[in-house]
This record gives C-alpha cells, structure tokens and sequence, in this order.
C-alpha cells in the first residue's frame, strides 16, 4: 500500500512537501546505500516502511519548537520527523562520519533549514535542553534517559522507538505511556 495512504488511514496528514522530500530522500538513500551501508533498508518497499514507524508519532505528539534524535543513522526517525514538522528545529547526533555526511547532503539538497546535523556522540554535544528527544534502535531505555540527561529541560518529552522488549525497561517512577502500532512499541515519557 502506498505511504501516503497509509499515513492518511492513520488520519496523519501531511504538506505534499513532505512527499516531495520523501522521494528524494529514497532515492538518495537508496544510491548511498549501495556503496556505504547507511541502513539495512535495501529497498524502497523496506524504506517506506522505516519512513512510516519514523512518522506515525506525528498523529499523537503535541506541537513542539526544538527536537533532538539520538543516533540518527540514515535518517531515522530525526530526518524524516523533520521533514513531516518544518516548523520544530531539528537536532541529528550521529557519531559516524558517513552517516554524519549523508545527513547533511540531504539536508543542503532539499533546502530543510530546520534542520542541525552534529557529527558526534550525544555525551560530547553541549546544548541546552529540547521539547522532545527521540531515538530509535540506540541501546536500551535506561541508557538512553541518561544519555539524555543534560539535554532535558522541565516538561522535555521523551519518545524512544521500541519493540516489544519495552515492557522489561520500564523503570519505576517514570511518567511514561506506550503508543502501540502493529509491532512497534512508542515509548512516550514525561519529564
């Protein structure tokens, strides 16, 4: 089924910008893919896929100005957030160079001026905190919540991309919700 349809299905509606991007972005992806190995995503059917659990947040997040991810890799869920929410000031951390330099050629091709790509691990970057801090496939939640500490300012949200594993890392005493999507499990937590 179409990305777009299935987004829509999901009454998640985005600018045709966003679909424009998206495009692009594949087929830079793609091209890139075949002689640096960015992602395990090897077609367009599988990237359509990644592009739309990086998306679906989208549907139940509230309106936020600033957004950091976590080991962005290839783009998600950072760049494709920041395609779908051009009005939130995006921040890529992703420690590998060719990763790093993929990120930021997608981001001077489609002109996305909300966008900030940082060539580092989270612990070394120096900034002050973020409306929502996401990360997908990093490590587990315990680590990411202290990896995330010196970026989190009152009311910060926390959103990791998870599978069922969730369940087991909750720690007690979090403000936390689980969003749960066919097999993906959002981890929403309150700060």
């Amino acid at each position: 089924m179409h990305l777009q349809t299935l987004l829509e299905e999901q009454d998640i509606m985005l600018e045709a910008t966003f679909y424009e991007h998206i495009q692009r972005y594949k087929t830079h992806l793609l091209r890139w893919n075949k002689v640096h190995n960015l992602t395990g995503a090897r077609s367009e059917q599988a990237i359509d896929r990644f592009i739309y659990d990086a998306v679906v947040p989208v549907g139940f997040l509230p309106r936020v100005g600033s957004l950091m991810d976590i080991g962005t890799g290839a783009g998600f869920p950072g760049l494709i957030l920041a395609m779908a929410l051009p009005h939130t000031q995006v921040t890529l951390v992703e420690p590998l160079g060719k990763r790093a330099s993929f990120l930021q050629f997608v981001k001077a091709d489609l002109g996305l001026v909300n966008v900030t790509v940082k060539n580092c691990r989270v612990e070394a970057f120096c900034t002050e905190g973020f409306d929502l801090i996401t990360s997908r496939a990093v490590t587990d939640t315990s680590v990411l919540l202290e990896l995330s500490r010196a970026h989190i300012k009152a009311g910060t949200l926390i959103l990791l991309y998870k599978g069922e594993q969730v369940f087991d890392e909750i720690e007690e005493g979090l403000n936390y919700e689980i969003i749960q999507m066919h097999k993906r499990h959002y981890l929403l937590i309150r700060m």
